[in-house]
């Protein structure tokens, strides 16, 4: 069994891949469980994409916890991540929930994208 060269990965990426990697973990099972999180999609007028985005983010955060393994999933997962972001940003702006609330969508966007470099540059 191949263990994960975490030696090769600096520790702001290990920290960077770990923190994001539980968070959406966390907030993906949320997104498909927890009753508040249909009420917000029903307020974003996306109900529909709920689940799916849900389930994008379970696999992203578990794609991130892969990438000690194969970086190339790493990459393509904190990438996926950062355009999900990017879109829930942009959801929050045109619903005008202003930057304050737009703001943890706008932080996870920059961190995957950091995720994404680093991943590349190693």
């Amino acid at each position: 069994m191949d263990y994960p060269n975490v030696n090769a990965f600096s520790l702001s990426l290990i920290v960077f891949l770990v923190g994001s990697g539980l968070s959406f973990l966390v907030f993906g099972f949320s997104c498909l469980f927890s009753p508040y999180m249909v009420a917000e999609f029903k307020r974003y007028g996306l109900i529909t994409y709920r689940r799916l985005n849900g389930y994008l983010q379970v696999i992203g955060g578990l794609g991130l916890f892969l990438s000690f393994y194969k970086p190339l999933i790493g990459i393509i997962a904190s990438l996926g991540l950062a355009v999900l972001m990017l879109l829930g940003f942009l959801v929050r702006l045109k619903i005008k929930d202003g930057f304050i609330k737009s703001f943890p969508a706008f932080f996870y966007m920059i961190i995957n994208g950091i995720i994404c470099f680093l991943l590349w540059n190693q």
